[in-house]
């Protein structure tokens, strides 16, 4: 019998999860939160207009660990992180809400939203749609589908869903075979092309290379994972990728905001950002 992958553990988790959830709040109850929620900050148009400006458009990454790599940063106030971001010309917000394998929380990204304006995507394992009205309840402006943990039906049922409460979806894929499928199956503007293999959490840039030739002019490449330094951020946009979600390489840094100015805008003054996280 076959060893479960790391995204198979945390989806057999995650199903458990949402029976928690929905024990504790019924979707009626989290339909009329969500209803109730601020309005919805446009998280696809921020990313695509800086990104037809040719500059970059970063969403940046608030998490606190990850199952390959453990607890990545020990000071972390979402808040503080956010404003940090802003500061340092994050386009929008990533904040990992996943409990178990993250160490992430919904009041993560409640806290991170309050203390900026910028767009923010629930970073989670969206396999319901109980999840998707959840998420614009927390206040979330965008959530992203991951196709390796979907079927056809399900995945276009939660863009669907998504829409109708108003939030933007960011469609991530892996390979060639899931980009397929989300082309065909779903007409958001937003591809995420991960390039860490979730089963084995191995990662390589040239995972967006190879696929970008095959992704429509009409949709948003967006890289994700594995850009760490100025080079790789130069590889990408010498190719034309102008999206980027990044994580690891600012929660790692003493000031997140600087490192982002540092790997994306190098040509700001620093002083913009210098009194971050004090």
């Amino acid at each position: 019998m076959s060893v479960p992958t790391v995204l198979e553990n945390i989806l057999a988790r995650k199903v458990e999860e949402v029976a928690e959830r929905r024990a504790r709040i019924s979707l009626a109850e989290l339909e009329q939160l969500a209803k109730a929620a601020d309005a919805p900050r446009g998280f696809a148009n921020a990313l695509i207009e800086q990104a037809k400006r040719k500059q970059p458009a970063v969403i940046a990454e608030i998490k606190k660990a990850s199952p390959s790599k453990g607890v990545i940063r020990e000071n972390f106030v979402p808040a503080d992180i956010a404003v940090s971001y802003e500061r340092g010309g994050a386009t929008c917000l990533s904040v990992l809400t996943d409990i178990d394998y993250f160490q992430g929380a919904d009041a993560y990204l409640q806290q991170a939203r309050a203390a900026c304006k910028l767009p923010v995507i629930r970073k989670d394992f969206m396999i319901d749609p109980y999840q998707i009205v959840e998420a614009r309840a927390l206040g979330a402006d965008c959530v992203l589908l991951i196709v390796s943990a979907l079927d056809d039906v399900r995945m276009a049922e939660l863009a669907a869903v998504a829409k109708s409460v108003g939030l933007d979806v960011l469609v991530e894929v892996h390979d060639g075979d899931e980009l397929e499928r989300a082309l065909n199956t779903l007409d958001t503007p937003l591809v995420g092309v991960n390039n860490r293999n979730l089963h084995t959490f191995d990662v390589s840039l040239e995972t967006t290379l190879d696929l970008l030739p095959r992704i429509p002019r009409e949709r948003l490449a967006i890289t994700e994972s594995g850009i760490f330094n100025r080079a790789d951020v130069e590889l990408m946009e010498i190719n034309g990728v102008y999206s980027f979600l990044v994580g690891e390489a600012f929660m790692r840094a003493e000031q997140p905001g600087q490192e982002l100015q540092r790997l994306f805008f190098p040509q700001r003054p620093v002083q913009n950002v210098v009194q971050e996280l004090d």
